[in-house]
């Protein structure tokens, strides 16, 4: 039996990564929202690796930080070992990893849902989006309840239809165990939501009594724990360790052996696999000229001996499972706790997005998470927090929140989506980004706090917090500038001690740390009069001083990509009636609406000769609308 249940500003349909952030955001920026999940249990649920952060991700993590988002304050509180990535490269690479305790990073995320004053957290499952003309008007649940709301935002992760496949077996299911969500797809598909399958996996849990560490090399946290909250001021913990092991030929035989047992070798899994984080089956057909495939065995916890085998998802039958995985030293009698498996769930194509993340056929309507081809933890929560804020912008009829592709990751995280689309599950990379010297991790509050803060997510003392950083990073720079040393005896001595060359002419402090030899705590000795900075200061000054040439150059490109992005397309254009155009280019501009010429130059389709085409006719039209206005 129906029952009206309600009436809130914002519903969000999911309590995952992406959930979690849009429903925080939508609450703390004074709307009324309820969030809905099919279990209470799945709420910041990390059904695959422990760990937030890594390489691209990171700097996810630290934009969502700085914007006022939860992610990077969770784990801060949660986590077990800390790591910072790339630290042989430059800073623009660099990216925190943090292995979490998997059950008190959900138990505190569920806890903060829960306290937050704005949100109310129910356990039901959604089964039909009410929608009135083109705009949302409400939800249905399984049981009978019915909600009204102004904006709904659609966070289910990989739970829609989702089906498990471990060997020759498949049932329905949601990742670790939970019930999957298998109306809501009909009712998408009916409002004109144009869905695909798209697949994932992870690895088996196994034992720690179980496994031999001698025969394993121990991988310890960092010395220092960096935070990845921009508000945690200091982390001191013991750190747990992880180990790596390695496969080897017998394992990849064991494997070969048995191909025909795979259900994605066998074409019973139909959805596409992420190519940047294959199976292990994968790993050894499209690898064979390797000999072995590194694997992380990591703690999912303090207060378990679970541990996640990192490097070797799959979806071979049990039997072999626990065969190769007996063929790994330190494994030989491993014990597995919970079988490895491969999930089929239903996705969106994510350029019927706008780059808000609001479908473009119904308004108040937002995708948010793996339901729009992304993978990860982090890039789910990053666009978690921008459906959350457009969410609220929407109904409070204020201009919408857009990052672009020069001011963050999570910019070109949701114009790849929303621009380009995506043909399998969509990882962030370093390598996606144009600008990595500018969207540095280390920088991400200096990029974003203020953004944040006009919105209403960061507050005073957040953005005071800012204000001081920024100032002292200027004045320091300032005083570096005004150090000047001649080349005089016992300071060219002191240079040829580290390593550098001598001074012929005076120079500044300032210039000194350009040297790459040089660097900010080397220099100490001659600079008598240093302040005490915070380190994190000392390593801003350091950085912007060392790569300022660098900066300056990527600084000129943005301005040029801003140009491209500074021409807007109406919304009205008929792209069929542009002469010039190419059939597909035609195709693709109506289809996926770019807000910009800038936007329009990265769909996949549209070439250079189409966008002089564009130029051309902007130009034009600007030329008759000011003829019509004359006569006017």
């Amino acid at each position: 039996m129906e029952y009206f249940a309600g009436e809130y500003d914002v519903i969000v349909i999911g309590a995952g990564h992406a959930g979690c952030e849009a429903g925080l955001a939508s609450a703390r920026l004074g709307m009324k929202t309820l969030m809905l999940t099919t279990s209470l249990e799945s709420v910041a649920l990390m059904p695959c690796n422990p760990a937030i952060g890594g390489t691209g991700k990171g700097h996810l993590v630290r934009e969502i930080d700085a914007l006022g988002g939860e992610m990077g304050k969770n784990i801060d509180k949660t986590l077990i070992q800390s790591r910072m990535l790339n630290t042989s490269k430059g800073p623009a690479v660099h990216s925190l990893r943090a292995q979490a305790d998997k059950k008190r990073y959900q138990a505190s995320m569920k806890l903060t849902l829960e306290k937050e004053k704005n949100l109310d957290l129910k356990e039901s499952e959604v089964v039909e989006i009410l929608v009135e003309g083109e705009k949302v008007k409400g939800v249905k649940t399984k049981t009978g309840a019915r909600f009204a709301t102004k904006a709904i935002i659609v966070a289910t992760g990989t739970y829609l239809k989702g089906r498990i496949y471990i060997g020759e077996v498949n049932f329905e299911g949601g990742p670790s165990g939970l019930f999957p969500a298998n109306r809501l797809s009909e009712s998408l598909e009916d409002l004109g939501v144009k869905l695909r399958r798209f697949k994932t996996g992870t690895p088996a849990r196994i034992h720690r009594d179980s496994l031999d560490f001698d025969k394993m090399e121990i991988q310890p946290g960092d010395k220092e724990i960096v935070p990845f909250s921009f508000m945690t001021d200091k982390i001191d913990k013991e750190q747990v360790p992880c180990w790596l092991t390695y496969t080897n030929e017998n394992t990849h035989k064991i494997i070969l052996d048995n191909l025909s047992r795979s259900p994605m070798y066998k074409g019973e899994i139909e959805g596409v696999g992420p190519r940047y984080c294959p199976s292990i089956e994968d790993k050894v057909v499209r690898f064979s000229d390797k000999n072995r495939h590194q694997l992380f065995i990591e703690p999912e916890g303090l207060d378990t001996c679970e541990m996640y085998v990192q490097g070797m998802s799959t979806s071979l039958p049990e039997d072999v499972q626990i065969k190769m995985l007996r063929s790994i030293p330190g494994l030989e009698n491993v014990k597995i706790m919970r079988t490895a498996y491969a999930i089929e769930y239903d996705c969106l194509d994510p350029t019927q997005l706008k780059r808000t993340l609001e479908y473009k056929g119904i308004d108040n309507l937002f995708f948010a998470g793996q339901i729009n081809g992304s993978s990860g933890y982090e890039e789910a929560a990053a666009q978690g927090i921008i459906a959350g804020i457009n969410a609220a912008l929407k109904i409070k009829d204020k201009e919408p929140f857009i990052l672009d592709r020069s001011e963050a990751y999570i910019g070109v995280l949701i114009d790849d989506l929303v621009t380009k689309g995506t043909n399998e599950p969509y990882r962030m990379m370093t390598s996606r980004a144009e600008y990595r010297l500018i969207l540095r991790q280390d920088n991400a509050d200096l990029r974003l706090t203020e953004k944040g803060y006009k919105i209403g997510l960061v507050d005073d003392e957040r953005y005071n917090r800012l204000l001081n950083k920024k100032k002292l990073i200027e004045e320091e720079k300032k005083r570096l500038k005004n150090i000047k040393f001649t080349p005089t005896n016992e300071t060219n001595e002191f240079l040829k001690k580290l390593g550098t060359a001598p001074l012929k002419t005076p120079t500044t402090l300032y210039n000194l740390i350009k040297r790459p030899e040089l660097s900010y705590e080397g220099l100490n000795d001659l600079d008598k009069d240093r302040p005490e900075l915070p380190k994190e200061i000392k390593r801003q000054v350091e950085t912007q001083i060392k790569y300022e040439g660098y900066i300056k150059k990527q600084l000129r490109q943005i301005d040029q990509f801003k140009k491209l992005e500074g021409k807007k397309l109406p919304k009205d254009i008929d792209y069929n009636k542009i002469k010039g155009l190419r059939l597909e280019a035609r195709q693709k501009l109506n289809e996926i609406r770019p807000d910009s010429l800038g936007q329009a130059s990265r769909i996949s389709g549209v070439s250079p000769a189409d966008i002089s085409v564009l130029l051309v006719y902007l130009e034009q039209r600007r030329r008759l609308q000011n003829r019509s206005g004359q006569d006017d």
